[in-house]
């Protein structure tokens, strides 16, 4: 018997009006229900992103639908941050109206990887600003990070560090993730601070997909109630869709 809890959530996808990903909302949702999630979080890539929505996409969010096939969406979007003070390229007025918001180092655009130092400043910078809820794919060693700093900081702010599928898998462009997620799953298992996974789908084939995230989660015997794809009541009290 398997007494796994069932994964309800993924809450970092795109569609193609991020420029580079390959189906629609209405595609992504069918393949969330497929899936039996209850919750899809779709995140366009801001405005730095080459190729992606113009601005006016996150301004019209308020008139798209919300539920899909049973599935509830929420609508928002992957920041880029931009600095190392943890600046993000969105206007604070838009983005409090976006229902879930990640922001993620994208190497090169939009930010120039620095030291150890400068990076973490950046990343806490953003854990620091209560519209973010998500902090994306800090996995990357290009862009090396402080982790201990960074955990103890998600914690005091309330904000989620995501173990992203995309980055574990075979053929991944971003330098030793698997490493680097082992240490951030270790740390948070240590100081007791939630995580989410994220399958970071660009396409239908990948949404709810976790398998490789999984595969550490239980290396590190990390707790499942610290796992928040298992628990959308306890999400929501991270998500600004429910909380601003």
């Amino acid at each position: 018997m398997d007494n796994r809890k069932k994964y309800l959530l993924d809450m970092h996808t795109h569609t193609v009006a991020s420029g580079h990903a390959y189906n629609t909302i209405n595609e992504m949702a069918h393949a969330a229900a497929e899936a039996g999630l209850e919750i899809l979080g779709i995140t366009e890539h801001s405005m730095t992103m080459p190729g992606t929505c113009h601005e006016f996409y996150f301004q019209n969010l308020k008139t798209a639908c919300r539920n899909v096939e049973g599935v509830e969406l929420c609508l928002g979007v992957e920041l880029n941050i931009i600095n190392y003070n943890g600046d993000i390229d969105m206007d604070e007025k838009l983005l409090r109206e976006m229902d879930v918001v990640i922001a993620s180092v994208h190497n090169n655009i939009g930010y120039t990887s620095g030291t150890t130092e400068e990076n973490t400043r950046a990343v806490i910078g953003a854990i620091k600003n209560p519209l973010i809820n998500i902090i994306g794919h800090p996995d990357d060693s290009r862009v090396p990070l402080n982790y201990e700093e960074i955990v103890l900081a998600a914690k005091e702010y309330k904000t989620l560090l995501e173990i992203n599928n995309s980055s574990l898998t075979p053929g991944s462009f971003r330098a030793d993730p698997e490493q680097n997620d082992l240490k951030i799953l270790e740390l948070c298992k240590q100081y007791e601070v939630p995580v989410i996974i994220g399958s970071d789908a660009h396409s239908v084939d990948k949404v709810a997909n976790n398998q490789y995230a999984m595969k550490l989660v239980e290396q590190t015997g990390f707790p499942e109630e610290l796992l928040m794809n298992y628990y959308p009541e306890k999400l929501k009290s991270y998500i600004n869709k429910y909380k601003l």
